[in-house]
């Protein structure tokens, strides 16, 4: 059997993940754009996702999202360019910059905090309430086993047998 015929009928973690991300990002974003935000994309809600109303310190949208600062700067500078956001003092340390959204870009959170809490309840509806939340609770542990092995610098060596080197 080919490799890509047997990932088809029995994908694995990676490619799961990644049919469910590009698929919701999809709707998502597809939504959006008829609401009245065509100008914003996926690679935006490493920022979008996990900005708070009354700002968050890019830093902290970094750690969250797991992408690098200098992704994070990136995006924000493009945020601010198409009006979503703008850098402020933070009032907690004035060295510090927050990155709080504009009344577009608090529009915008509203908006796909909806459209995503729709997305949820099909899929909830679909599997059942139970089924769907056990789901979850499963892909929260896989997601955070995912994120300390790569913050304690796991090997692929201990990825595939188990074994500490």
């Amino acid at each position: 059997m080919r490799r890509s015929e047997r990932k088809e009928e029995a994908p694995d973690l990676g490619i799961l993940a990644s049919n469910v991300l590009f698929a919701v990002q999809k709707e998502l974003f597809e939504t959006l754009a008829e609401e009245g935000h065509p100008r914003l994309r996926p690679r935006h809600g490493a920022v979008l996702a996990y900005l708070d109303a009354e700002g968050s310190r890019a830093t902290e949208l970094s750690r969250q999202s797991g992408q690098h600062k200098q992704v994070i700067g990136t995006l924000v500078d493009e945020l601010v360019a198409l009006g979503y956001v703008e850098r402020r003092p933070d009032p907690q340390d004035r060295r510090a910059k927050l990155v709080c959204p504009t009344d577009l870009g608090i529009d915008q959170m509203t908006r796909s905090d909806a459209i995503m809490a729709a997305i949820e309840r099909r899929h909830a509806q679909a599997l059942g309430q139970e089924v769907y939340a056990g789901f979850k609770r499963s892909l929260r542990r896989v997601a955070e086993l995912q994120r300390v092995w790569r913050e304690t610098g796991g090997s692929a060596r201990r990825a595939v047998d188990g074994t500490a080197e």
